[in-house]
């Protein structure tokens, strides 16, 4: 167990007995691979050490939202609610690329709770979730989806290599919609579209857009 990578990205653990971190196994998962999914009870709480996690919610008609990524230093609020509560899973959490971790098991992590450093630092990440969550609910109830596709453009360079599907399972839609906003913005010369790939033209336009203009 690299135990010292896993203090390096999660500081809060140098409080923890040197070797019960010692004995955490680590997992490599490719991309791609579900490590939990709706209705499922917690198996363990994920430390990121490298590579990404996807978390997300699904309609019973096929439409996926992704509320929030686990990188390497941050937490799985869906994961911690559920130990914190003793209750299933609400979300599916899926690799977005390879990855490697280590699953705390929930005995471990409740004893652990007792850690000052180790409880402050996973109830801050805690609230920190909470308001990102808090930002995507107002930007899904009370932003029209043209700002948000707009957004979801932006900060990601001129040439955005994306699928029409990918934008529509982030913004919480079916890909029709997102296909037929970006003809528009291809109509009014913001952007050039090809194959899984969107060149942008104006971001000033889009920025306006996103911001309500």
């Amino acid at each position: 167990m690299p135990t010292d990578e896993l203090i390096r990205h999660y500081p809060s653990l140098a409080s923890a007995d040197r070797s019960e971190l010692d004995a955490l196994p680590v997992a490599s998962v490719p991309g791609g691979a579900v490590l939990f999914d709706v209705g499922q009870p917690c198996q363990g709480f994920p430390l990121v050490l490298d590579g990404e996690i996807k978390v997300s919610r699904q309609s019973s008609e096929g439409r996926s939202l992704e509320l929030y990524r686990v990188v390497p230093g941050e937490i799985c609020l869906v994961s911690s609610a559920s130990l914190f509560g003793h209750k299933a899973l609400a979300a599916t959490g899926v690799t977005a690329r390879a990855s490697r971790l280590v699953l705390l098991p929930p005995p471990l992590f409740s004893s652990w709770l007792a850690l000052p450093a180790f409880r402050e630092a996973v109830l801050g990440l805690f609230a920190e979730r909470m308001a990102d969550l808090t930002t995507l609910v107002d930007a899904v109830a009370f932003r029209r989806l043209d700002q948000r596709l707009a957004a979801a453009l932006l900060g990601r360079g001129q040439d955005v290599p994306v699928t029409h599907q990918a934008l529509a399972d982030e913004l919480g839609t079916v890909r029709e919609i997102v296909t037929r906003l970006l003809h528009r913005f291809e109509r009014d010369g913001w952007i050039t579209l090809s194959r899984e790939h969107i060149h942008i033209i104006k971001s000033a336009e889009l920025r306006a857009l996103a911001g309500g203009g």
